[in-house]
């Protein structure tokens, strides 16, 4: 077994719960602001999480909802400007401080660095979204401990399909063998799993129903000191909160 040199994290649902409290919100007010009463409940957003990107879920909830607005002559300039606008919401969102890190994410990446594992991103979501996250709830030195962020469209196809994670390997010049990806959803795992990596998923509210098969282990969260995670799949013995050695365990299993 290779020696666990990097870790690659998702955002959206593993660094922070972003969906419920900030990107559907967003997604409302961009709506509102462009005069549309279209409206995503938390029910609705959550089976809107299937399709990954933002620019293909509106697409998708028009075809489901509203198809005649597909026939819109500017259809093709409407979608990305509510993505835009819905952008400029979720930073705004971000920087009131209304979207925390998940428990155990801080404590977890500061702990990766000082024993010298290598630390990337992979995610759908825009290159503004994790940068602002990062910001926000780290301070903006924080953007440079990560040392490739894959993020939005710089692949053609999002997740599920591997592309982000084969291209964030590419970057940093490591075997799929040498990481290790953090996940929160069946799409990330089949994403992760098809470029070759193995997965440790930390379940949200949204994602705790889905089926994880595959996964190394499967969590609720990170855990932490005096608030431990609960194992949902898998086994990992030893460890109460995930830790740089919990997950060299976890990779060597």
């Amino acid at each position: 077994m290779s020696e666990l040199k990097a870790l690659i994290f998702d955002v959206d649902g593993t660094l922070a719960d972003t969906e419920r409290h900030g990107h559907r919100v967003a997604f409302n007010e961009a709506f509102r602001e462009h005069g549309l009463d279209w409206h995503w409940d938390e029910e609705l957003y959550g089976e809107l999480l299937a399709i990954t990107g933002g620019k293909e879920r509106i697409r998708h909830y028009l075809a489901g909802h509203h198809p005649e607005f597909l026939q819109r002559s500017d259809i093709d300039e409407l979608i990305p400007e509510l993505h835009k606008a819905k952008t400029r919401h979720y930073l705004a969102l971000l920087a009131e401080g209304r979207i925390p890190l998940r428990p155990g994410v801080e404590r977890l990446l500061r702990e990766a660095m000082d024993e010298g594992l290598r630390l990337a991103i992979a995610t759908t979501t825009t290159p503004e979204n994790v940068t602002a996250l990062l910001a926000a709830t780290l301070g903006e030195d924080s953007i440079g401990w990560f040392e490739v962020i894959g993020a939005g469209d710089i692949v053609p196809a999002k997740k599920p399909a591997p592309d982000i994670y084969h291209w964030t390997l590419d970057q940093m010049g490591l075997p799929a063998e040498e990481a290790l990806a953090l996940e929160d959803s069946r799409n990330g795992l089949r994403a992760a799993s098809d470029a070759g990596l193995r997965s440790l998923i930390t379940t949200n509210g949204y994602t705790a129903q889905e089926d994880f098969d595959g996964a190394a282990l499967v969590v609720d969260s990170l855990g932490e000191p005096g608030s431990p995670m609960r194992i949902l799949q898998g086994e990992l013995t030893g460890h109460e909160w995930i830790t740089p050695a919990a997950l060299r365990d976890l990779h060597a299993a």
